[in-house]
């Protein structure tokens, strides 16, 4: 799958609805829709997405600042809230697990795709500050089939948080031809996704 893939966590089956329609374009997919914090928990155990959007108000015990504690602590990824609580109290809870976006409802799409382009990019400059530069030599020393100079192209834009549309502009080509390009890559890494391309890489560095 070369979309980045997006797991939802939303009470409401169909708000869950509506945020997957928007989701899925050429850009990102929606891995899985849970509606609870245990569902939550077992789903990014067994497939980890790029990104998390969970609702705070989860309607259990643990919501989901509980779940961004989770994420933040042990699977660093970038997650966004959904909510429709703005008061003071649930936004000071909110920003002490350190989310990467917070969307208050209702929203439109707009919002969905900015926020998450925001959080992919803020979250991958972060850790390219503290990485040092790729180096095609250097990874085609490590697998078997080596990468070309495209599909190294392809995985630095990959690793500064840039989407398959940015992709396609930046390199001047079509949104497909950026897709296979992908393919290819997880391929030769061996790997699924973007988060474990990116956890394979940074490990090499």
């Amino acid at each position: 799958m070369s979309e980045i893939r997006i797991l939802v966590i939303e009470d409401d089956p169909l708000i869950a609805a509506d945020i997957k329609n928007c989701l899925n374009n050429i850009d990102f997919t929606v891995s899985a829709v849970v509606y609870n914090y245990d569902d939550a928990i077992k789903e990014l155990e067994r497939n980890i997405p790029d990104v998390v959007l969970t609702d705070i108000n989860l309607g259990g015990e643990k919501d989901g600042i509980d779940i961004g504690e989770l994420i933040d602590k042990k699977y660093h990824l970038p997650f966004i809230f959904l909510t429709s609580h703005a008061d003071r109290a649930t936004i000071d809870r909110a920003k002490k697990v350190k989310p990467a976006g917070y969307i208050v409802k209702p929203f439109d799409e707009r919002d969905l795709l900015v926020n998450l382009e925001i959080a992919l990019y803020n979250f991958a400059q972060q850790n390219i500050s503290t990485q040092p530069k790729l180096s095609l030599s250097a990874i085609n020393k490590r697998i078997n089939k080596p990468l070309s100079e495209r599909e190294f192209e392809v995985l630095q834009s990959i690793y500064e948080g840039k989407t398959n549309q940015q992709m396609a502009e930046s390199l001047f080509v079509s949104v497909n031809t950026i897709k296979t390009h992908i393919a290819n890559l997880y391929l030769k890494l061996e790997v699924s996704s973007r988060t474990a391309a990116l956890v394979k890489i940074r490990a090499w560095f």
